[in-house]
């Protein structure tokens, strides 16, 4: 099966959202890393988790009934449940510029609100190196540097640098993942979004339902297909619960509520259900949130949200073609622009 046209990047950053920054770090010891969504004004914040497997933290405040109003960033992350360790780099980091809740009236009595989202990348090389709060505060060091609007790298970085897709068949036949953004304007209001994408199906283009990179064939040089190869009879090989999951953020410069950010996560997932085949599946964690920094005017409700849903397939798409290839050990994951290469 021929890919998709894989060297041609959609526009857009989430970083165009104004109010939003955005930083990576990347572990040297093994292919794995965080990421960071900074919203230091505060955001409303929303959360929707679809996949069977997650792993995540301060999920349950953003549910509307809940207390807490405004997060200040978001942290997404490899490592499986050990990577949840550098959002308290992040929350140290914040409350050192006196960023976070006010919890009382003497110095220091401020929480910094930091949701996050873990993927399992620790069979690509040395599970025992992981993303802890060194790499956390190194990932908000690097959005501080680079501020809003900020040119943003993809690809094999950050939450991106260890993750594979096309896994329903065996790693053997997998291919690189990696970590994508997107972002449109209309009417003066950005939406965008930032997705890590380790997915346990295949990535598609949405517009053209052609696949970019996913299981492969026995020889290594095709793409199989991998919802119309269990459709022809050909069976999935077993997969431990967890060991996929895409996460990401969705965020908009408009004033939304607590109820609004969970509908708009929730439209993200339309996104993530055109770009990847299968989706949500037993195996996957898939948790998208949402933020709003309020800091441009107004666009209509359902418009936000089929924005949403398109910046997260798009992202979702770059995150596969900017993604290089990867080789730990025994272990080969070509990218997209390597399919059909010599080596395999």
């Amino acid at each position: 099966m021929p890919p998709a046209n894989v060297n041609s990047l959609h526009p857009g950053a989430i970083s165009d959202v104004r109010g939003i920054a955005v930083g990576h770090h990347t572990l040297q010891e093994r292919p794995t890393g965080c990421s960071v969504v900074l919203a230091e004004a505060g955001a409303v914040g929303g959360v929707d988790v679809r996949g069977a497997a997650p792993g995540t933290r301060e999920t349950d405040l953003l549910h509307p009934a809940n207390l807490v109003g405004v997060v200040h960033a978001v942290l997404l992350s490899g490592g499986s449940a050990w990577g949840l360790d550098a959002a308290a780099g992040v929350m140290r980091w914040l409350d050192g510029r006196g960023i976070g809740l006010p919890v009382g009236t003497a110095p220091g009595q401020r929480v910094p609100i930091v949701p996050a989202a873990v993927l399992f990348d620790l069979h690509v090389g040395d599970a025992r190196i992981r993303p802890g709060a060194e790499a956390g505060w190194a990932a908000c060091e690097d959005a501080a540097h680079a501020g809003t609007g900020a040119a943003l790298a993809q690809g094999n970085i950050g939450a991106g640098a260890g993750a594979s897709v096309g896994k329903l068949f065996g790693m053997a036949h997998a291919m690189k993942g990696g970590i994508g953004t997107a972002s449109i304007t209309l009417q003066g209001v950005t939406v965008g979004a930032l997705i890590a994408v380790n997915a346990l199906g295949d990535v598609v283009d949405s517009g053209t339902g052609q696949p970019i990179a996913g299981a492969r064939t026995a020889d290594g040089q095709a793409l199989r297909g991998s919802v119309a190869a269990v459709l022809s009879g050909q069976a999935p090989q077993a997969i431990l619960a967890g060991t996929n999951t895409t996460i990401g953020v969705i965020a908009t410069d408009a004033t939304l509520t607590k109820a609004q950010c969970q509908r708009l996560a929730g439209a993200g997932h339309d996104g993530l259900a055109r770009a990847i085949r299968p989706v949500h599946t037993m195996s996957d964690g898939d948790t998208l949130f949402a933020l709003a920094t309020g800091q441009a005017g107004a666009l209509d409700f359902n418009t936000l949200c089929i924005l949403a849903a398109e910046v997260t397939a798009r992202a979702s798409a770059n995150a596969v073609r900017a993604a290089s290839a990867l080789r730990v050990g025994d272990l080969w994951l070509p990218a997209a622009r390597d399919l059909g290469g010599d080596e395999r």
